[in-house]
């Protein structure tokens, strides 16, 4: 029996549970919100809807009961507020935090020993609020991070070369958020360098365009739909996949940052394995002298906000 519990069932966390539901990822999905109406509106909304997924599941409605989830495997944090965010991610820091603490100590005095994989933006400062608060094995916290902007990368890339995007390995680094970077020295297209595509196809990628592309690609979802939706519903549900399958993908996740390049003692995205324990192995990549210093600022970023809300 897999378990997964999602707090916050609004826009990201209900496409999660969907996503969870046409994967056949789930036997049992826990939904939790304090907005206990919504909480019940949704899963009577994806109970109707059982019939036309592979396979049935159960929904089960915990309104605002943390305690509940305490024996899923997986924790998702979805819980957030969007508008706060309309034009930085780093608007929804107070907010977000302080959901964080009203449900942090109820999941630990219930027991729950599973891996949370939290959405909630600031994703880092949260990820790194929840692994204080929690005191839980870093490597079972982790922060849905740069998997969608390494992704907002590779559509950026793919549009302008005509590759196509599952061909192209290309990772943000660092914060989800403006002070993230694009790894360029890591950069290939099938076997192919940025500099051996460039010489064979006539093109010059410019860096600057395509990490604007990447770090504010969700700002356009967003000036449309007034919120994202499906691209980071998908891009969680790739990290749940991963734990609950074993499947020790390689993907940039936001995770706790121990003596990289210097830094230390908050989240911040790296390329990691990602496995049944959370976070099996952090491979650290070789970065450039110019990568390396936006590293530091990147972290830098990422502990002032931290220190903001800590409380641990």
């Amino acid at each position: 029996m897999k378990k997964v519990g999602i707090i916050g069932v609004n826009h990201v966390g209900a496409h999660v549970a969907n996503a969870l539901l046409y994967q056949s990822l789930a036997d049992e999905i826990y939904l939790c919100d304090t907005n206990t109406t919504l909480c019940a509106a949704q899963a009577n909304d994806l109970v109707d809807a059982m019939s036309f997924y592979p396979r049935s599941a159960r929904i089960i409605d915990c309104a605002d009961r943390y305690e509940d989830l305490a024996g899923c495997d997986v924790l998702v944090n979805a819980a957030g507020h969007v508008a706060a965010a309309a034009g930085n991610r780093d608007g929804e820091l107070f907010v977000t935090s302080a959901e964080a603490k009203t449900f942090a100590q109820r999941i630990v005095d219930a027991g729950f020993a599973g891996v949370i994989v939290t959405i909630a933006n600031p994703n880092d400062v949260i990820a790194t609020e929840i692994q204080g608060l929690t005191g839980y094995d870093p490597r079972k916290v982790i922060g849905s991070g740069t998997t969608l902007d390494s992704a907002r990368l590779r559509h950026a890339l793919a549009d302008a070369t005509g590759f196509d995007q599952r061909s192209i390995s290309a990772w943000m680094l660092g914060e989800h958020g403006f002070s993230e970077f694009a790894c360029w020295s890591h950069i290939t297209f099938g076997s192919l360098t940025v500099p051996e595509v460039e010489r064979r196809t006539g093109l010059t990628l410019d860096r600057s365009t395509f990490e604007t592309a990447a770090t504010k690609g969700g700002f356009v979802t967003y000036q449309g739909k007034q919120c994202t939706e499906y691209s980071i519903a998908n891009s969680a549900t790739e990290i749940i996949k991963a734990v609950l399958c074993d499947a020790h993908i390689i993907t940039p996740v936001s995770t706790y940052i121990d003596d990289v390049y210097g830094e230390s003692g908050v989240y911040a995205s790296l390329p990691c394995e990602v496995g049944a324990r959370g976070v099996e192995r952090v491979l650290v990549p070789e970065l450039a002298d110019d990568e390396v210093q936006r590293w530091h600022d990147t972290c830098a970023h990422i502990r002032a906000n931290v220190e903001k809300v800590r409380c641990w």
